[in-house]
């Protein structure tokens, strides 16, 4: 995700498994470097919001959180500071920083917008990691609509893929994960708050993806389970609503 040119890497084989060295090397190969707490700081102010904890510039380790919650941030906002860590082998994340970099993600606030694979209309690249989070007013809902979508397609989805999460982070709210040709059916959230994770391996690309989400109000009665609509499936979440 991208926000005041600050982003989150983390290594393709999972959370917390780059050292100091390999979080510096991860940024300067996109064009970057490792962001300052300033940078963070300054991202994390205008909507930023990560929960998990990355490598920064001159080995501190931190990361930002605008919604206080009890699983993650220990229920307060701001930077979550761990401090300059003597032990540069320890594993985290990287927060990187590159205003110019290739758009990969990033915090919308807007009532409607489309979201497009890297490249589109081209083939998206080998080893991306990219997260949109979507926030918008309390007593909103968010629709999501799939205009396009061809991504790497295996039994597992475990090549390429995206994920889709009811929360404001990839640690809660889990919907689902999607890869191949077919298009997904609309999804929309419980509340006013969602994250779309793209993640792709070291080989085989495909045609990307445009999503267009737009909101809603709050129906008079909450629906569950699948109904059809003029635009096809849409897939309502039960739940209650996030505030942010």
């Amino acid at each position: 995700e991208r926000a005041a040119g600050v982003y989150h890497r983390e290594s393709r084989s999972g959370k917390y498994r780059l050292t100091y060295t390999e979080a510096k090397a991860v940024c300067e190969y996109e064009g970057g470097h490792l962001a300052t707490y300033q940078q963070l700081e300054a991202a994390r102010k205008i909507g930023f919001h990560v929960c998990a904890a990355g490598w920064m510039a001159k080995g501190r380790v931190g990361y930002p959180i605008v919604k206080a919650g009890a699983n993650c941030g220990f229920g307060r906002t701001g930077i979550v500071d761990y401090g300059i860590r003597l032990n540069r082998s320890e594993r985290w994340d990287a927060y990187c920083y590159n205003p110019h970099g290739k758009e990969c993600g990033g915090v919308f606030t807007d009532s409607k917008h489309i979201f497009k694979s890297p490249g589109y209309p081209n083939e998206y690249e080998n080893d991306q990691i990219c997260y949109w989070h979507i926030r918008v007013k309390y007593g909103q809902r968010i629709h999501l609509q799939f205009l396009e979508f061809d991504v790497e397609d295996d039994i597992a989805c475990t090549a390429d893929f995206l994920e889709i999460y009811d929360s404001y982070d990839d640690i809660n709210g889990f919907v689902g994960r999607f890869c191949g040709d077919e298009l997904p059916d609309d999804i929309i959230s419980t509340g006013n708050v969602m994250t779309l994770k793209f993640l792709t391996d070291a080989s085989v690309t495909a045609g990307g993806f445009q999503i267009r989400y737009t909101t809603m109000d709050v129906p008079s009665k909450p629906s569950d389970g699948r109904n059809a609509t003029s635009q096809g499936k849409t897939n309502y979440l039960s739940g209650k609503f996030g505030v942010i």
